[in-house]
């Protein structure tokens, strides 16, 4: 997604309220605006998890769900998911469903940007050959729920990361 394409802005229940740039959306202090985190899952329970491009404009290099995003205006949240997988990580997503919403907020030191975000937890699989798309990820793993946790308790993951776990296992 380009910094100059567009979100959409909610309060804090998820209502659309406007719209902006992702990049303003992203400036301190940030705007409220929504967003998906994808899980993609395997019939024996591994996640598949992406470490995020360390050119990335926000959080580059931690290791994250196995896909973000943003919806554009007036999308349909799935659709918008199934796009964003098949260009990050070149596979289908498919059983995709919406299994909770959470927001959070996170300054990056690293750019001095912020996320806040309304945030969409996807969970779906996948069909194809995992073929990631370099300038968005360096590297993908499947991992037991126990290494996903492990990640989380060494800091080695994106802010909203350990939200999207919880999410994911409440719905489960």
């Amino acid at each position: 997604m380009a910094e100059t394409d567009l979100v959409e802005l909610v309060d804090e229940h998820g209502t659309a309220g406007g719209r902006t740039t992702v990049a303003e959306a992203h400036a301190a202090p940030g705007r409220l605006h929504r967003a998906f985190s994808v899980l993609v899952t395997r019939p024996d329970g591994a996640l598949l998890l992406q470490r995020r491009a360390h050119a990335k404009v926000r959080f580059g290099g931690l290791w994250t769900n196995s896909c973000c995003g943003h919806p554009a205006p007036g999308s349909d949240l799935l659709t918008s998911a199934t796009t964003r997988v098949r260009d990050e990580l070149g596979v289908d997503l498919v059983d995709a469903h919406e299994v909770g919403t959470f927001v959070y907020r996170a300054p990056d030191a690293g750019s001095g940007h912020v996320e806040w975000e309304h945030d969409h937890v996807v969970v779906g699989r996948v069909e194809g050959e995992l073929a990631p798309d370099p300038d968005e990820v360096v590297e993908t793993a499947w991992v037991t729920p126990a290494q996903a946790r492990a990640l989380v308790d060494a800091g080695e993951v994106t802010p909203w990361f350990a939200d999207v776990l919880r999410v994911a296992a409440a719905a489960s």
